[in-house]
């Protein structure tokens, strides 16, 4: 594993790795350090790495960019530290392995924009999300104007910004905020079990799945098509999805009642 700030902690639990945001004490607050500390964590993971559970200490996830970050900048300056979390943050939604983020406490502004990027979100109970870079005379730009609308639509994201409005746990799933909500202190042991099933996936559906669905749901209805079925070929024509064809046809595979 790659050297980390004090603010970031790497933990194993078999083919999963648990990044742990380090910084209770500024409610996991996200300065230059961590947010750069992140990208070489997810550059340098081992091969062996099959899932990643991205965590925090403390009551909270994630309260934003850290407010000391916001020194003065020209404009210029201003649009490089953006596309610097646009960086970073692209390495983890496209990266080639799975996230699941747990949530509790604040996950606001850019512990929002970091939570967007996971492929699952748990959600405790303590959970709520706000965006209240509008009520400062300011905008998003850690990439929340591209990947919250794709979650909640343009007009809820709308709603937040102009007004504030937070969502609770229960609301945030309901609109599509988080995946799972569980009760507080067991989002750790189901984001584990959750990676835990991941890990065992076939590459070539992680693959498809993490790289090529985001690009179907983007593109026309044609080419989305087209690239389904050239996925699905790719896929099915793999030694793996043959031998695992074969254990379920000879009664060897998990059932999906199984789960």
């Amino acid at each position: 594993m790659p050297d980390l700030p004090p603010t970031l902690r790497v933990e194993r639990e078999g083919a999963v790795a648990v990044l742990t945001l380090a910084r209770a004490e500024k409610r996991n607050a996200l300065d230059d350090e961590t947010v750069l500390g992140i990208e070489r964590f997810f550059a340098d993971l081992d091969d062996d790495v099959r899932a990643v559970v991205l965590d925090a200490d403390g009551d909270h996830f994630c309260a934003g960019l850290d407010l000391a970050e916001m020194r003065e900048r020209d404009t210029l300056s201003g649009v490089g530290h953006s596309r610097m979390w646009h960086r970073v943050f692209d390495r983890i939604e496209h990266g080639r392995v799975p996230v699941i983020a747990v949530l509790k406490g604040a996950v606001v502004g850019g512990g929002l924009e970091l939570a967007a990027t996971a492929h699952i979100r748990v959600a405790e109970e303590s959970t709520f999300y706000a965006l209240p870079e509008g009520l400062r005379g300011l905008f998003v730009g850690g990439g929340a104007s591209v990947r919250v609308p794709r979650l909640i639509g343009v007009a809820r994201m709308t709603d937040m910004m102009l007004t504030g409005r937070r969502y609770d746990a229960a609301a945030g799933a309901t609109v599509g905020l988080s995946q799972y909500v569980v009760p507080n202190g067991e989002g750790r042991t189901t984001a584990l079990e959750l990676a835990a099933r991941v890990a065992e996936l076939a590459p070539q559906t992680t693959y498809a799945v993490l790289q090529v669905l985001p690009r179907i749901a983007a593109a026309g209805e044609s080419e989305g098509y087209l690239m389904e079925s050239l996925m699905a070929a790719i896929a099915q024509g793999t030694d793996d999805a043959k031998d695992r064809m074969r254990d379920f046809l000879d009664g060897r595979a998990r059932k999906v009642t199984d789960r």
